[in-house]
């Protein structure tokens, strides 16, 4: 006989312990909250990934490979004027250190080390949320699943059930409460995803912005 089935049929205990009891009575509620809760989470998850992706698009630098271009043949007026209204790390590093550049490549290399690890958080911003939501929802589907499962077990004790009752019962509660893990999991992978992407491009935007600025650093250095 199906454990499942002679553990549903069992004859339960009258007297149950305070905690048992209240944890019964706590974990035996109705689960859909745990689904609304996930939606929700979902929704936020959604709006970090747009408000990033908006946020480094409207802060790259499409020209960077000319710039870069222009750094090493030392016309910086050009660059200075190609970046003077850009957004972005690469910009502002580029911009701090032109106007830095009288005071030697010293000074302009500690100018841009101050100005990348100025505008690194402002690109990481969110992006822990994004992390979190990653790593925790499958588990509260999880829960979402066992609480599920438990209620199901309670109703069939109450209902006194049996036979192929007892099956179709047991099996539908458990099919229903493993609704909630497909959703957790629904809600954790686009988050695994786009963190992954986001950071990257969060690396990128850092090594293009140190590249130009050790250009610039080394054109100055070479004027010397």
């Amino acid at each position: 006989m199906n454990p499942f089935l002679m553990l549903a049929q069992a004859p339960t205990h009258e007297q149950q312990g305070w905690l048992t009891s209240r944890l019964l009575a706590t974990f035996t509620g109705n689960a859909e909250w745990v689904l609304w809760l996930l939606a929700f989470l979902s929704i936020i998850s959604i709006a970090v990934m747009l408000e990033r992706a908006i946020y480094f698009l409207t802060r790259s630098l499409p020209n960077s490979d000319d710039v870069l271009m222009k750094l090493a043949k030392g016309d910086l007026d050009s660059v200075k004027s190609t970046v003077a209204k850009a957004q972005g790390m690469e910009a502002a590093v580029l911009r701090e250190g032109l106007d830095w550049k009288d005071k030697g490549p010293d000074a302009v290399q500690e100018v841009i080390d101050a100005t990348m690890a100025r505008e690194r958080p402002r690109y990481e911003r969110f992006l822990s949320i994004l992390g979190t939501l990653g790593s925790n929802t499958p588990f509260i589907g999880l829960f979402g699943t066992v609480l599920g499962i438990i209620k199901a077990f309670k109703d069939l004790g109450v209902s006194g059930a049996k036979g192929a009752e007892v099956q179709s019962t047991v099996m539908a509660g458990i099919s229903e409460a493993l609704v909630a893990t497909a959703v957790g999991l629904a809600v954790a992978i686009p988050a695994v995803i786009g963190y992954n992407i986001l950071q990257r491009q969060v690396k990128n935007t850092v090594a293009r912005a140190s590249s130009l600025g050790q250009t610039l650093v080394g054109h100055l250095r070479a004027g010397k």
